[in-house]
């Protein structure tokens, strides 16, 4: 287990960690009005791709949690800031849910891919526009490339297959920017004024939440929802800080062993 810190900010993944879809996961809100009770600056951070910051927010708020939107950092703001950054248009390979986050963001002609999980449109037409559209020079940019997530009837594949099929075939490398990627958690942290040293994130993903975050410098806590499957712990190295039963056990450890 890592050295014992004083921990100033902690930042919680969302699906498979507070919910999944329309349930949350038991014990999950009164777990967070605890955490709120500390000295804690505390950030919600997801690689979501399937619906905008204010669908979410309002999914959230449906489900009880007291979360404002300027609390939430998506891999979705992350990709919009990256294209505004490289005044591209993308084809838009993304859930119709999550179009409004790239609301005035010029896709025509389109001269990039901008991919996340995109259901609908991962049909061979469609990918092949986009592995064209590569072909000619146009830069892939991955919301994130999570192998799998956690859906009510199961796991469901993510969008990683599908734009490591557009590497493979085309001979490039996507630019990421959700989690695991250093900039990622690096940027969620900023709007706290703390450092990586004096975080910890909460996540059920071994290798995109808690792998990401201890190599950006945080610790990191493991819960056993979600996507979590029996052996993620020896899937990262260093192994996780902690691995919890859920968010209500990995806040009391928090609350108990790290402030």
């Amino acid at each position: 287990m890592a050295a014992r810190r004083a921990i100033k900010a902690v930042l919680v993944d969302l699906s498979g960690t507070l919910h999944i879809e329309d349930s949350a996961i038991p014990g999950a809100q009164e777990a967070l009005k605890r955490l709120r009770s500390a000295p804690l600056a505390i950030r919600f951070v997801t690689n979501t791709t399937k619906e905008s910051k204010k669908t979410l927010l309002e999914r959230l708020k449906k489900l009880q949690f007291e979360i404002s939107e300027d609390e939430i950092f998506t891999s979705l703001t992350a990709a919009r800031n990256l294209v505004e950054q490289k005044s591209v248009r993308p084809m838009l390979l993304v859930h119709d849910s999550a179009l409004p986050d790239f609301e005035g963001i010029a896709s025509d002609s389109p001269n990039a891919v901008l991919i996340g999980l995109a259901p609908e449109h991962f049909n061979y037409q469609t990918m092949n526009k986009a592995f064209r559209l590569v072909l000619d020079g146009a830069p892939i940019i991955a919301i994130h490339k999570a192998r799998y997530y956690n859906r009510k009837d199961g796991l469901a594949l993510g969008p990683g297959p599908f734009v490591t099929a557009l590497e493979y075939a085309t001979d490039t490398k996507a630019t990421v920017v959700g989690k695991p990627e250093k900039t990622f958690f690096l940027e969620a942290l900023r709007s706290t004024g703390y450092s990586p040293e004096e975080a910890v994130m909460i996540g059920d993903d071994s290798r995109d939440d808690i792998g990401g975050a201890q190599k950006t410098g945080m610790l990191g806590i493991l819960v056993r929802t979600g996507k979590y499957r029996e052996g993620d712990e020896q899937k990262i190295e260093p192994a996780p800080h902690l691995t919890c039963a859920s968010f209500p056990e990995a806040v009391d450890h928090i609350l108990k062993d790290l402030l």
